[in-house]
């Protein structure tokens, strides 16, 4: 997919993730799969009307009404409820996944933790243009089933990996990355954690930063009119 296809569909990258975070993308599973379960009520709802009333005896009508029922229920009304309660968010910094009809569950992951994205398509799902993702996090592994326009999304996810990968890498002061903090990642350097959490490191006068009973010595004498305090 062009870079510039991308950049018109996630925005410019954010000048500081400081920023409030926004969604970019609402995904369910491809449409087709709706197509089986609206097909089972068409002719469920045709065979019962067509049967129930019409048998010779009442016991017969019931259990063909029941009957319908039953198959409307578990062959049309369950696919379709369990397509539209589950659903994936990508926002800007996280991939949230959520399904369930009477229980619900929530999963998400931080895009700066995917190290890898891969992309799987059956001769099925070519035909249809649709896909399953993978996003690789450590050693396991979080699949979004059946998304409609794979390849965008895919280069959509790998697009905000990277960003949300080099902001990581600035916040942290990773050596080599442009924009990183002067002084950050390198060895001795003013800005480095051990210069500033230990100033004698970088020619300070211990006993200015810490206590004399800290170094060894003797701790001075307390004063008996001073206040006690507990903390």
């Amino acid at each position: 997919m062009p870079h510039t296809d991308l950049d018109a569909m996630l925005g410019p990258p954010p000048s500081s993730y400081a920023q409030p975070e926004a969604v970019v993308l609402r995904l369910r599973r491809h449409g087709r799969r709706l197509v089986l379960p609206v097909l089972v009520l068409i002719v469920v709802a045709a065979a019962a009307g067509f049967w129930v009333g019409a048998l010779s005896e009442p016991w017969m009508n019931l259990a063909a009404a029941a009957g319908a029922a039953l198959a409307a229920l578990l062959l049309g009304v369950v696919p379709i409820l369990l397509w539209l309660t589950r659903r994936v968010t990508v926002t800007t910094r996280r991939v949230i996944l959520r399904h369930g009809v009477f229980v619900r569950h929530r999963s998400e992951v931080a895009l700066s933790r995917v190290r890898e994205v891969r992309s799987r398509r059956t001769p099925g799902q070519r035909l249809f243009g649709s896909g399953s993702i993978d996003l690789l996090v450590g050693s396991e592994s979080i699949r979004i089933e059946d998304v409609p326009g794979a390849g965008v999304v895919t280069d959509a996810l790998q697009e905000l990996v990277e960003r949300n990968y080099e902001h990581s890498t600035r916040a942290f002061g990773m050596p080599g990355v442009p924009g990183a903090p002067a002084g950050l990642g390198t060895p001795g350097g003013a800005g480095t954690p051990s210069a500033q959490a230990f100033p004698a490191a970088a020619g300070h006068d211990p006993t200015a930063v810490f206590p004399q009973s800290a170094l060894g010595g003797r701790p001075p004498a307390a004063d008996p009119s001073a206040p006690v305090s507990f903390w």
